[in-house]
């Protein structure tokens, strides 16, 4: 596809005409690129449930760190990628970023393999996951230009709902692909898994390295249709310049290896010594700010076009909005992400194991026969909260964002306090399952509060700022929020490691409580800055 020079969708006729066509192409292609790239980055909270089930040699808080590293590593990548649009060009962009996911898919599927294959190599293929929590902010970042603000919410709304659709996806698919051979010999299950359709005994014959394999074959039609199906808009206030497609890709690349290098940096300072870390053991809290500032500093740094384009974009970083709308959509992105990186895992400890007291210690490591399949529920969550977002888009659209925005807020905290009791009933019970149900019904409206709110926050972003800084923010904005991957996920593992896992719980009710005072304050309140956007 050639290169757009005009483009103003603002202008009605120009749109109908012209623009619309054009726009719903460029839309469709995204999805299924950006749903694989959620697939590929959050798929570790299935893998390392049947890793456990298959006895793999790793202690559960090991297994956590798979799924943690991904999530710093794939939010950390998306600073970079929430600039790379007005730098490289969509089309180039959302190709040589897809392309990209080929690589840790058929590593993952390699080393699967061998139940002997070392941490640090599935740490490896963890850090290489994070291309596909990269994706997420060129995509919005992309998407954002194409369509008039009047569609915003929708537009966005799809192009994130449908895309966080590969978490679903992946926590249906890689369950009922493990159950068949396509490359590689079997593994014996030594304990029971489980798919959509029902519970699978110990003993059967599994083929986990399908877990990767099977988005190779996904991922290779989808890059051709990006490159043949996409645009790069050349006009001034999208992608003025990119050069050649081989100066774009280097930009990238190399934008991208900056991303790289802090994320190992912070994974290094903060990890134990014996899961490949430093053994400092510093706190994230500490680390997450350093790994943000090193990342923004290190891409100005780069001499050249690249840093002229990231002076004009960093101005988003002097409007008091850009803060508040990336705290409020931590809130609900963030949640959305870090639960669905965690929830299959947080099942399968807290419910998947007795929890009794032998000579007066309470211990948590005796199967539970009656507890419930974590493959069979983990794609539910994900599922609700990535259908209803376009929803809460459109309900923006009507009523503006920042109303719904408060209203879920609300909806969270119950959810986040009622989740938390469940889960402390259930981690003191030799017979957890009695609270499974209640503890998955609120947890499935609390995903589906995160899916609204995600919806309503696009549509106040677009609201609030203008063309230019709409994309940049657009890409920040979730940069920031995806670090939800990260923490919730080691936040429950450290809370699951010290016995207290509803702790995790209450400090998350607390943050959405900020996030109430915030977001009244600035769109809600008489005489807020801007009124319900």
């Amino acid at each position: 596809m050639s290169d757009i020079k005009k483009w103003d969708v603002e202008d009605n006729e120009f749109w109908e005409s012209t623009g619309k066509k054009i726009a719903n192409r460029n839309l469709w292609i995204s999805i299924p690129c950006l749903l694989c790239g959620f697939a590929v980055w959050l798929y570790w909270g299935i893998i390392t449930v049947q890793m456990i089930n298959l006895g793999f040699p790793f202690a559960q808080g090991e297994l956590f760190t798979l799924a943690a590293i991904a999530g710093l590593t794939g939010a950390t990548l998306r600073i970079p990628s929430s600039f790379f649009i007005r730098i490289a060009g969509g089309r180039n962009t959302i190709f040589l970023t897809t392309s990209l996911l080929i690589f840790p898919a058929a590593g993952t599927g390699f080393l699967l393999q061998d139940p002997n294959t070392p941490l640090w190599q599935f740490q490896i293929m963890a850090l290489l996951s994070g291309f596909g929590g990269g994706n997420f902010a060129s995509s919005m970042s992309n998407i954002s230009f194409f369509f008039p603000k009047r569609v915003q919410g929708y537009s966005l709304g799809m192009n994130a709902g449908l895309g966080n659709f590969g978490v679903t996806t992946m926590q249906i698919l890689v369950p009922l692909v493990m159950t068949f051979g396509v490359l590689g010999g079997p593994m014996i299950l030594e304990t029971t898994s489980g798919t959509l359709i029902g519970k699978i005994p110990a003993g059967t014959e599994t083929f986990i390295q399908n877990a990767g394999y099977v988005w190779v074959v996904i991922l290779v039609p989808l890059v051709i249709a990006a490159w043949f199906g996409m645009n790069n808009i050349v006009a001034d206030h999208v992608t003025p310049n990119y050069g050649t497609t081989a100066t774009a890709f280097a930009k990238i690349l190399g934008m991208l290896a900056i991303g790289f290098v802090t994320a190992v940096g912070g994974l290094w300072l903060m990890l134990p010594e014996g899961a490949g870390g430093s053994g400092l053991n510093l706190s994230k809290w500490i680390v997450l700010p350093i790994v943000v500032a090193a990342t923004v500093v290190g891409l100005w740094l780069i001499p050249g076009s690249i840093r002229e384009s990231l002076t004009q974009q960093y101005k988003i970083f002097n409007n008091k909005h850009t803060w508040a709308m990336t705290v409020i959509y931590t809130m609900t992105f963030g949640s959305f992400i870090g639960y669905a990186a965690a929830f299959g895992l947080a099942i399968k400890v807290i419910f998947g194991f007795q929890h009794v007291m032998v000579d007066g210690v309470m211990t948590h490591n005796m199967a539970n026969p009656d507890g419930p399949s974590a493959l069979m529920f983990a794609w539910t969550g994900p599922f609700i909260g990535a259908l209803i977002r376009p929803i809460g888009g459109m309900i923006s659209d009507k009523i503006g964002g920042a109303k719904v925005t408060q209203l879920v807020s609300v909806v969270m905290i119950a959810c986040a306090l009622g989740v938390a009791y469940f889960m402390k009933q259930a981690y003191g019970s030799a017979t957890p399952q009695d609270y499974f149900v209640p503890f998955l019904v609120l947890f499935l409206v609390l995903f589906a509060a995160t899916g609204i709110g995600n919806g309503s926050t696009f549509r106040t972003i677009a609201v609030v700022f203008d063309k230019q800084q709409a994309g940049p923010v657009l890409g920040w904005t979730p940069a920031i929020a995806a670090y939800g991957a990260f923490i919730i996920p080691k936040v429950f593992g450290e809370q699951i490691k010290a016995t207290t896992p509803e702790y995790a719980l209450y400090g998350f009710a607390a943050f959405y409580m900020l996030c109430i005072v915030i977001n009244w304050w600035f769109y809600l309140r008489k005489g807020a800055y801007v009124k319900n956007p």
